[in-house]
């Protein structure tokens, strides 16, 4: 496969822009901001009964120029950016299953293993102007590797009961290097080189208990994790004003668990029901001035959903799915509790039509409640509403 794109971006435009006519709902504050991407990739598949195989082998590279802020920072030269990251990526995974009994009940069991090599070339951030460099606020060559080992095991208890058990063990070897000495801040960027590794053991259970031939209750629980930046893995001084700042962890943990009910309501309908809670020992929060992501504090999340798909006819289907969630950070802080862009509310809506001469449609509404954009709840987003239209011949 092979992809390539470049475009131009208006990025965030002040209301106060289109109210006063300096620009048109289309237009932009800033015509340079935009970039290029692409990604080249070749992918290896192999199946025999019982074992899976795979390869990758993926070059990326992107330069995606921004300006949220335009003068709020830099009244000279504007507050553009450029965002770089050159790269190639080396990886796969191998999984064995394996069907036995174990006290005279059958067994499913399943060991893999994977891995991922991210040769990381560049990845910086260039202080720019109408999309020409001024300087580096930073560059470095980062080496990531990932690998992992798990084995899970599906046991039928009797005719009514099974279990899923899984355990999974994940290491991340991180090796950073600074492609610059001084920076346009005149800040040494040499303390931010280094390496950093750290592995992490994740458990997961599921307990599915069968009512009776239409209906089945269900326990989940398991961890997980996502892997931070490995540049704030071995961060030690800011690159804009040279204080010192503390290191993230390689990985951070999360723990969830879930109680639902699913089934057969009649010939027609099927519906399910889940209750949840996730907790992320550190969230990753997006900051919406600096176009990236940083390390925040911890949360906590629990939601209900429910999803309905209701046969009409032969032909006519219709589908219901809701969703809720409560988000909010765990520990206290002057600042507030809410997370930035959790949505509490989605729902969608849609009907579909099927003929037995090949033509196929279907009508589909989503509903995007409003979520906070800072932590104190005061400020929240609009709510939004998308309509699909599709038609089709097969």
């Amino acid at each position: 496969m092979t992809y390539d794109n470049r475009w131009r971006s208006a990025d965030q435009l002040p209301a106060r822009a289109i109210t006063e006519g300096i620009i048109d709902e289309l237009g932009s504050l800033d015509t340079t901001t935009g970039g290029t991407s692409s990604r080249h990739s070749l992918n290896v598949y192999i199946e025999q009964p019982n074992l899976q195989l795979s390869a990758y082998a993926i070059d990326y590279g992107m330069a995606l120029v921004s300006n949220f802020t335009y003068f709020l920072d830099d009244p000279i030269n504007g507050d553009q950016f450029e965002q770089v990251d050159n790269r190639w990526l080396l990886g796969g995974h191998a999984r064995l299953q394996h069907q036995s009994q174990f006290a005279g009940k059958p067994l499913h069991q399943e060991i893999g293993v994977e891995l991922r090599y991210d040769n990381i070339d560049e990845v910086g951030l260039y202080k720019t102007r109408q999309a020409q460099r001024l300087g580096v606020v930073r560059s470095d060559s980062v080496q990531e590797l990932s690998t992992s080992v798990h084995w899970q095991g599906e046991w039928g208890w009797n005719e009514r009961l099974r279990s899923l058990i899984g355990l999974r063990y994940d290491h991340f070897a991180f090796n950073v290097e600074s492609r610059v000495e001084d920076n346009i801040y005149d800040v040494n960027l040499a303390p931010n080189s280094g390496t950093e590794r750290q592995g992490l053991i994740s458990l997961k259970g599921n307990l599915i208990y069968t009512l009776n031939p239409d209906w089945e209750v269900y326990a989940a629980f398991g961890q997980g994790f996502h892997s931070n930046d490995a540049r704030g893995t071995t961060i030690s001084v800011d690159p804009t004003d040279g204080t010192v700042l503390d290191k993230v962890d390689p990985l951070v943990q999360s723990h969830g668990a879930e109680l639902g009910v699913r089934g057969y309501w009649g010939k027609r309908a099927n519906v399910s029901l889940a209750l949840w809670q996730l907790s992320l020992d550190s969230e990753l929060l997006f900051v919406g001035d600096a176009g990236n992501t940083e390390a925040s504090r911890k949360s906590r999340r629990r939601g209900v959903e429910v999803t309905t798909y209701y046969q009409l006819s032969d032909r006519w289907t219709l589908d219901l799915e809701f969703a809720y969630t409560d988000a909010s950070f765990v520990d206290s802080a002057p600042a507030g509790d809410q997370i930035p862009g959790a949505l509490k509310t989605v729902w969608q809506l849609g009907i579909s039509h099927n003929t037995p001469n090949g033509w196929f449609g279907s009508l589909r509404l989503r509903y995007f409640g409003s979520r906070p954009l800072e932590e104190s709840g005061r400020v929240t987003s609009d709510s939004s509403t998308l309509v699909n239209l599709r038609a089709g011949y097969r």
